[in-house]
């Protein structure tokens, strides 16, 4: 449907490795010329990765040093930074200027769930949107999607000219009735939307396994962690690409590696991922992922990410490093745990539609004795 897009493995831009608060642009451009050698060429930004430092990292290690039709790159309209009707064009403007090309390929409404789709329709940005599409602004219109598939019917049904949808899905979310990952998946089937797949690897949790999940894969033909969580992903009917966010050139050697001629899970490896399921499902852990939603309304700046991290880690490890680890986080600056006010605007952030609140609490309970 799309041209030009070879294989199912897109580079997340996310995750860029930074030094002393910035992009390290050095390792980025060795990580991106290693990623194009190999015959990839798909790269997602968003105007707030990296407080908008992952924009302009592109224009440094991607876009000024290969000719336009080397790479695919698709940007986002972010909700937090328009107000209104008028300041949707003004940005686009800017990610264009801050990525350093005339056009994007895919330009997608970001995050969309209930609260945020009408604030979308109020300030008419679909609309926008696809007016900017037909002035040759960029290529391909869609969204990306953080609700349940009721939610998911409503957008797709209103605005049939959505041509992709991006999508949170891995193994342990796929029947996750917060995440609804599969049910959202048949709804773009049904509806004949390509899915680009976010969150494959869980933020990381689904490489940083407790010790029993290794032990099932470590059994298997000696792929990595993540390659079976990307592999899981790539092989769902329906999937045109796989994003991966990733902060080093290990990770781009690996991801291309099984990715370059890309194999669906056999039955044996399908049966070690229902048995990490489990595993995940008897731990109850955290289904935080560290996209930093919330931490952009806190009002307290509270770093709920890495304090879910730490509760995570207490959990499926049982040591003293996860006590270390918080109070790491709390010298880091930030709000503790326990400053909370309880005002709720994370909670209607989080796409993991998690109850932060109270999972502050327990953190509160459990490190700030």
């Amino acid at each position: 449907m799309f041209a030009n897009v070879q294989k199912k493995l897109g580079f997340g831009c996310m995750r860029f490795p930074m030094v002393d608060g910035e992009v390290d642009l050095q390792a980025v451009t060795q990580m991106v010329d290693a990623f194009l050698e190999k015959g990839f060429t798909y790269f997602d930004t968003a105007h707030g990765y990296l407080d908008g430092k992952s924009e302009t990292a592109l224009r440094a290690c991607l876009t000024s040093r290969y000719p336009r039709d080397r790479y695919i790159l698709t940007n986002k309209l972010s909700v937090n930074f328009f107000d209104k009707e008028e300041d949707i064009r003004p940005l686009f403007q800017k990610q264009l200027e801050a990525c350093g090309v005339e056009y994007f390929d895919f330009y997608l409404m970001h995050a969309q769930d209930q609260r945020s789709f009408a604030k979308y329709q109020r300030c008419r940005a679909y609309e926008t949107a696809l007016a900017m599409q037909k002035e040759g602004l960029f290529r391909h219109f869609g969204i990306s999607f953080h609700d349940r598939a009721e939610v998911l019917e409503q957008i797709l049904t209103e605005y049939p000219q959505i041509e992709v949808v991006q999508l949170q899905l891995n193994y342990v979310d796929f029947e996750d009735e917060a995440v609804q990952s599969r049910k959202c998946l048949e709804v773009c089937r049904k509806h004949g939307k390509p899915v680009i797949v976010m969150e494959p690897v869980k933020g990381g949790s689904l490489v940083n396994l407790p010790p029993e999940a290794k032990a099932v894969f470590d059994n298997l033909d000696g792929g990595s962690y993540a390659s079976y969580a990307i592999r899981f992903a790539a092989g769902q009917e329906g999937i045109f690409m796989v994003l991966s966010g990733m902060g080093d050139m290990a990770m781009v050697e690996d991801n291309c590696g099984y990715m370059q001629n890309f194999k669906p899970l056999d039955d044996k490896e399908q049966e070690a991922v229902e048995k990490v399921c489990g595993i995940f499902r008897s731990l109850g852990t955290v289904a935080c992922t560290g996209c930093r939603y919330c931490m952009e309304v806190c009002p307290q700046m509270i770093p709920i990410p890495a304090i879910f991290a730490c509760l995570n880690a207490k959990k499926i490890f049982q040591n003293w490093n996860s006590g270390y680890y918080f109070r790491n986080v709390q010298l880091s600056g930030g709000g503790k745990a326990s400053d909370c006010i309880e005002c709720g605007a994370c909670e209607n952030s989080c796409p993991q539609h998690l109850p932060i609140r109270q999972l502050l609490k327990q953190a509160a309970a459990e490190f700030e004795k």
